[in-house]
C-alpha cells in the first residue's frame, strides 16, 4: 500500500529535522566542544539516579535511604552544575527543541489509520455498568440514565462477585445486537471476548480508573458520556485481542514482579507502601521471580518481569503506566522483559530502550515459563493464577469496536519517530513497501533484538503442546479471592 504524502506531513517532517539539528547545535554554539562533556555529565546524572532507584526498590535499611538520597541529589546536582556553568538555559532550549522535533516527526511519518466503516444504529443495544468503577463515574456522568434514554438496556453491577461474561451471554441470547461496558479494563476484556465470539460490535464507555484501552481508541476519558454518541453517529474499527492461557486481555498481561506486588492483600489500600515492602524480596531476595520467555524460537532466562501487550507499546515502562500503543490492529504482541541484577545493570537502564537489561520485541506468540506449576499474572490489572507455561497469543482483527465518528477524526498519530522515514518525507519521497502500510513490523515497538546478544542465551526452548484457538471454549483460570478491576 502506498501512503499518500500530504503537504502538512512534508512540512512537519522538515520542521522536525530543523528542530533536531537546532537541538544539537545549541549546546555546541553555547560551549563549543565542551557541550559534549556537558551532555555526558547529564547522562552520568541519570545513571547515578538509576542506581539510587534500584537501591530504593531492591534494598532495605541504610542502603535504601542512600538510594533515595541519590535519586533526588543526582539530578539536582546536575542542574546546579549546569546553572553555575551557564548551561542551564542552553540545555533547556535544546530539550525544548528536541520535544518539538519529536512532536512534529510523530504525526508526519506515522502510519495512516485504516478507513472507518460507517455503522447503522443498533436496534437492541445492551450495556453493563459498574457504579463503583473509576470513583463513581457512572453516577457522576449519569451514564445509566443517558444510555437508557438512547434505548440501551442497562445492567448495573451490585456488590460482590458477578459473572460479567455470563450476563453478556444472556444478553446475546435475548437478541442484543451491540454490547457495551462502562467499567474498568478488566470488565471491558470479559465482555469484549463475548462480542468477538458472536461477531457483535463492542462499545467502550471509559468509566474506569485508567481506561488504557479507551485512550488508545481515541475516546474522551474526561467525559465518558461522549462514547454514547457512537450509538447514533458511530463507525466500526477492527482491533486485535490478546490471550494469555486462554484468558482475554485488551491491554496487557504482566508476569513476575509487578504481578506479585498486585497480588499482595494490602496493595489495594496502600499501593506505595505495599510495593516498597514487597519489592526488595521480589527483586533481589530468595523469593525473587525468575522467569523464562520463549519467542520466535529463542529463549531469555532469569527474567524478573515480563509484560506481554496486545500490540506493542511506544516506550518501555512499567505495567501500571504502560504509555500508548500506536495501533491496535498490527497482529503482533508487544513484549517487554526486564532483568536487572545489581547496581551496575540498574545504571545501564539510563540508556532507555537500549539498556542491556531490557528486551523489547514483537511476536505472534510468546510462552512464559517458570519452575512452579502456576504463575501469578496481572491480566488487565486483575490478579490471576495461570498454569505454566503461559502461552500468549493474538487474534488479529477479532473485535469490532463501535466508536464515535469524532473519535476517529481526533485520533492523533503518535509513537517513537522513524527518522529515516521522516528524512525521506522531508525530501518529498513517497514511502512504499513493507512496513509502510500501517501494519506493524518487527522494528515497531522496539524492534526484534536477538536474545543471545541481550541475555547471552539462544536456542529453542522446551516446546509444550499449544492450547486451543483464542476464541475456542476454554476452562476459566483460577482467580485470586474474587477481586475485580473495580477494586484496583
Amino acid at each position: 500500500m502506498t501512503r499518500t504524502v500530504a503537504r502538512t506531513d512534508v512540512a512537519r517532517a522538515r520542521l522536525a529535522l530543523l528542530a533536531l539539528a537546532a537541538a544539537v547545535l545549541v549546546p555546541l554554539v553555547a560551549a563549543g566542544l565542551r557541550g559534549v562533556l556537558w551532555a555526558l555529565l547529564g547522562l552520568a546524572g541519570l545513571a547515578v539516579a538509576a542506581v539510587g532507584l534500584w537501591w530504593t526498590l531492591a534494598r532495605t535499611g541504610v542502603v535504601r535511604i542512600v538510594g533515595a538520597v541519590l535519586c533526588g541529589a543526582a539530578p539536582l546536582t546536575v542542574l546546579a552544575l549546569y546553572a553555575s556553568g551557564g548551561m542551564l538555559g542552553p540545555a533547556a532550549l535544546s530539550l525544548a527543541l528536541w520535544v518539538l522535533a519529536v512532536g512534529a516527526a510523530r504525526p508526519a511519518a506515522g502510519p495512516a489509520p485504516a478507513a472507518p466503516v460507517p455503522a447503522p444504529p443498533p436496534a437492541r443495544p445492551w450495556a453493563v455498568m459498574n457504579p463503583r468503577s473509576g470513583g463513581g463515574k457512572v453516577d457522576r456522568f449519569r451514564l445509566a440514565e443517558r444510555a437508557r434514554t438512547a434505548g440501551v438496556r442497562v445492567v448495573l453491577l451490585g456488590a460482590g462477585h458477578q459473572d460479567v461474561a455470563a450476563l453478556a451471554e444472556d444478553a446475546v441470547r435475548d437478541g442484543a445486537d451491540l454490547l457495551a461496558v462502562a467499567g474498568g479494563d478488566g470488565t471491558q476484556a470479559l465482555v469484549a471476548e463475548v462480542a468477538a465470539r458472536h461477531g457483535l460490535p463492542f462499545l467502550v464507555i471509559p468509566a474506569g480508573t485508567r481506561n488504557h484501552f479507551a485512550l488508545d481508541l481515541g475516546l474522551d476519558r474526561n467525559d465518558p458520556s461522549k462514547a454514547l454518541d457512537a450509538l447514533t453517529d458511530g463507525v466500526d474499527i477492527h482491533v486485535d485481542l490478546g490471550f494469555a492461557a486462554g484468558r482475554v486481555f485488551v491491554n496487557n498481561a504482566s508476569f513476575g514482579t509487578y504481578a506479585a506486588v498486585v497480588a499482595e492483600p494490602a496493595y489495594r489500600d496502600d499501593k506505595t507502601r505495599t510495593a516498597l515492602r514487597a519489592l526488595p524480596g521480589l527483586l533481589s531476595g530468595p523469593s525473587a521471580h525468575r522467569l523464562r520467555m520463549r519467542a520466535d524460537g529463542s529463549l531469555a532466562e532469569r527474567l524478573q518481569a515480563v509484560l506481554v501487550s496486545n500490540n506493542p507499546y511506544l516506550r518501555a515502562v512499567d505495567a501500571a503506566r504502560p504509555g500508548r500503543r500506536e495501533r491496535l490492529d498490527s497482529g503482533r504482541l508487544g513484549v517487554l522483559a526486564v532483568r536487572v541484577e545489581g547496581a551496575v545493570r540498574a545504571a545501564g537502564m539510563a540508556r532507555g530502550p537500549r539498556a542491556a537489561g531490557l528486551l523489547r520485541l514483537t511476536a505472534e506468540e510468546v510462552a512464559v515459563e517458570a519452575d512452579v506449576p502456576t504463575v501469578p499474572a496481572g491480566v488487565d490489572g486483575e490478579h490471576v493464577q495461570l498454569p505454566a507455561p503461559v502461552v500468549c497469543r493474538i487474534a488479529p482483527g477479532a473485535l469490532r469496536v463501535r466508536v464515535p465518528r469524532a473519535a476517529v477524526r481526533g485520533r492523533r498519530r503518535s509513537g517513537a519517530p522513524d527518522w529515516l522515514r521522516v528524512t525521506a518525507l522531508a525530501l518529498g519521497r513517497r514511502e512504499d513497501g513493507p512496513g509502510h502500510d500501517g501494519r506493524a513490523s518487527d522494528r515497531e515497538g522496539g524492534g526484534h533484538v536477538p536474545l543471545a546478544r541481550l541475555f547471552g542465551h539462544s536456542g529453542h526452548a522446551r516446546h509444550h503442546p499449544l492450547q486451543a484457538g483464542p476464541l475456542a471454549d476454554r476452562p476459566e483460570p483460577a482467580r485470586e479471592d474474587g477481586r475485580r478491576d473495580d477494586q484496583r
